[in-house]
């Protein structure tokens, strides 16, 4: 079982414009645009009872580490890959290069009642 879904944008188009790339629709419910500094960390394995995350790498490198269970799984991506990790997957960004990412979210990780859908 694959622990995360390496995907393709929707749709992509260039032109002498530049480039236009459509990484989801339909689906998303919270966009959260995001840049790290090489080295850093985040996430610490933590996992989303009710969100499927979908990232989107716009530049920079990063070392995604996932588990559930037994099973685990690591990836490292670069500027244009995109994936899913659905819930209750746990997982860990570890940067190899200052990087921009764009997440997007199935679901608000904001409920309503104040928590956050964000577990350890």
């Amino acid at each position: 079982m694959k622990l995360l879904e390496i995907i393709q944008p929707d749709f992509s188009f260039a032109d002498d414009r530049g480039l236009l790339v459509q990484i989801a629709h339909g689906d998303v419910a919270q966009v959260n645009a995001v840049f790290t500094k090489k080295g850093a960390v985040r996430g610490n394995l933590h996992y989303h009872k009710s969100a499927k995350e979908t990232f989107y790498i716009l530049t920079g490198k990063v070392r995604v580490s996932l588990s559930l269970g037994e099973a685990s799984e690591e990836y490292v991506f670069g500027a244009g890959d995109a994936f899913r990790i659905p819930e209750n997957v746990r997982h860990t960004f570890a940067y190899l290069e200052d990087t921009y990412l764009v997440a997007l979210y199935s679901a608000c990780v904001e409920l309503p009642d104040g928590t956050k859908d964000i577990y350890t």
